[in-house]
């Protein structure tokens, strides 16, 4: 334990708790400001967490504290770090975003210590012999971007990034042509037709790797492999630069278990020179 991170004795202390959704936007909350939240008061982490002060003392005994305070205790005896000198609100709201889309990088970099699970997606995605990307609204970007890039290696990439009725029968179509696997990308809001999706997926037989902004996101309890990569919230619009470079570092662990990647690549390369396809 003395060599995690703050951030991540507080996913071990979540593991395997069953939260209601207002306590799961807790614990979300408190991973993203675990450098801070041994500090707070149940009123400050409340507002933090857009939830009631009560919610924050019914958090705490679900866990199994006596009451808020205990928890508190707790996480500064498991997770010490030092109280902050400078605090949030000494820079303005623009700075205020970047420095917390490089707290949610530094938390990704600490999470793939563990490089398995990026592993075992990798092999899941590289054996798919068609492969269907799931990602709809704020996360169709997300899987727009993963499949541009994994259509150069793989050879049969099918991206859905629209909803409604066709969704289903695109991963049906996906399950005939071989797919053994699903990537999703799974951003806030999260649509109900995703987590149907989800379930269709699987009820075809197919894995669901899911990259998603918390590990107690709605997608988790749909998905066979959840690698969580948070989102920034202090803009009027969530930022997602922790979530695109996981989508990448996926990319790259599935390149290493697909053997022809490299001469894929290669043959672009190529092909795109005789084009004069690129300016540089």
């Amino acid at each position: 334990m003395s060599d995690t991170s703050p951030a991540a004795r507080l996913q071990q202390l979540f593991e395997g708790q069953r939260l209601t959704p207002t306590q799961r936007r807790i614990a979300h909350c408190m991973v993203r400001h675990s450098g801070d939240v041994a500090f707070l008061s149940s009123v400050e982490l409340a507002e933090l967490a857009g939830v009631s002060q009560p919610s924050v003392t019914r958090f705490a005994v679900a866990l199994g504290f006596d009451g808020y305070p205990a928890l508190r205790r707790h996480l500064r005896e498991v997770a010490p770090v030092a109280e902050p000198g400078v605090r949030e609100t000494e820079f303005n709201e623009y700075q205020q975003a970047v420095h917390a889309e490089i707290e949610n990088l530094r938390h990704l970099a600490e999470m793939l210590a563990d490089p398995a699970p990026v592993e075992r997606a990798g092999r899941l995605l590289a054996a798919s012999r068609a492969l269907p990307v799931l990602g709809l609204r704020a996360a169709s970007s997300q899987a727009r971007g993963f499949a541009y890039f994994a259509a150069k290696v793989h050879p049969d990439v099918r991206l859905i990034d629209e909803g409604g009725s066709m969704v289903a029968d695109r991963i049906d179509a996906a399950r005939r042509a071989g797919a053994s696997a699903l990537l999703c990308f799974a951003l806030p809001r999260h649509p109900r037709e995703v987590i149907e999706a989800l379930d269709h997926a699987r009820s075809r037989g197919l894995t669901v790797v899911t990259v998603a902004d918390s590990a107690f996101a709605p997608v988790g309890a749909h998905s066979d492999l959840l690698i969580p990569a948070a989102v920034g919230t202090g803009l009027a619009f969530d930022t997602a630069c922790a979530p695109m470079l996981l989508g990448r570092v996926l990319l790259e662990a599935m390149c290493d278990d697909l053997p022809e990647a490299q001469a894929r690549l290669e043959e672009f390369d190529a092909r795109a020179a005789e084009r004069g396809l690129f300016a540089d």
